[in-house]
């Protein structure tokens, strides 16, 4: 994708270039500090970058936070997809932004388990990035084929544990993948593990009877839940879906230590003030209220969540922790 101008966001530069131009040196000289000190953030478009492919859960999520956000700003929030490296990619392009309050990251999951399963990255979580507000989670649903002789996770783990090796499990993106490693730790079963590029490969795989089972987004498999194509036998947060009640939660089924979920969280760079986090983070939490981002996260099986910087940093750390247990005992590397 073609980055997008950086002029619009550095516009006291912009004006310093224009001016030296013209020959006015002394003008210039008192430009910087004045541009500060008269114009009110956000005085120019705020751009958001989204580390995933247009169309993926990430950037629906951004998308729909970016239009209320902007709205009570009263500029532009310009959705910027920089996927590749399993997100890493754009966490590193949005860690290296000026800390001037006109970029926006948007986090999720895979980015507190890249801290462990990547040896070199270009950024660190904790440290290049001041958190906002946790806007949401979601949760991973594992699902069977209606043909395999289980119909609850119970005799699932027992149906696996005797057949180890036999059974092929698929996951997509890191935070499925060791969700999938720490099922099989904690339930003592063995199976091959096959990483796909999506969600709605894993579901299709499943159908289609390319693998015994899988760990979808409930967004993508409710509808074959719904209609017995696919059995749900388990989902991973620490509430039922929305979307397909019936399927009992990992708690349960007696497996607390399972439960896990696929987050969405809006970060900056580290440095920007202060002043401009706790503004960002107050138009989060009002907008998270409102009733047509509500439904819409409802349609995505996203529970709109809107917490504080300090609980969104604090849950970031304890992810990254956990997710690095996960990562040691697996020796999951990147997918």
């Amino acid at each position: 994708m073609t980055p997008m101008p950086l002029l619009p966001f550095h516009r006291p530069s912009a004006v310093l270039a224009l001016a030296a131009c013209a020959g006015a040196l002394l003008v210039v000289g008192a430009l910087p500090g004045a541009a500060h000190a008269q114009a009110a953030w956000p005085n120019a478009p705020i751009r958001m970058v989204v580390p995933f492919a247009p169309g993926a859960a990430n950037d629906a999520v951004g998308r729909i936070i970016a239009a209320p956000l902007s709205s009570a700003l009263g500029t532009p929030i310009l959705v910027d997809n920089r996927p590749g490296a399993g997100g890493n990619l754009g966490a590193e392009i949005a860690a290296r932004a000026p800390a001037d309050g006109f970029t926006l990251f948007l986090a999720n999951v895979s980015h507190a388990t890249s801290a462990s399963m990547y040896d070199k990255l270009g950024y660190d979580l904790q440290r290049d990035f001041a958190p906002v507000s946790l806007i949401g989670s979601g949760s991973y649903f594992l699902v069977t084929h209606p043909s395999l002789p289980v119909k609850s996770f119970k005799e699932l783990v027992a149906f696996a544990r005797a057949r180890p090796g036999q059974l092929n499990v698929g996951s997509a993106g890191a935070g499925s993948y060791l969700w999938v490693e720490m099922l099989m730790d904690l339930t003592g079963t063995r199976m091959t593990h096959i990483a796909y590029k999506g969600t709605p490969q894993v579901a299709t795989a499943v159908l289609g009877g390319e693998i015994a089972l899988g760990a979808v987004t409930t967004v993508v498999a409710s509808q074959q839940v719904k209609s017995g194509r696919l059995r749900g036998q388990v989902v991973s947060s620490p509430q039922r879906s929305t979307l397909s009640p019936e399927v009992p939660t990992v708690l349960e089924a007696g497996y607390r230590e399972l439960e896990a979920t696929t987050w969405y969280g809006l970060l900056v760079p580290a440095a920007t003030p202060k002043e401009i986090v706790n503004r960002l983070h107050a138009e989060t939490v009002k907008a998270m209220k409102l009733p047509e981002v509500r439904e819409r996260f409802d349609n995505l099986d996203i529970r709109a969540i809107g917490s504080s910087p300090a609980e969104f940093g604090t849950f970031i750390r304890n992810e990254v922790t956990r997710w690095a247990k996960v990562v040691k005992q697996s020796g999951a590397k990147p997918i």
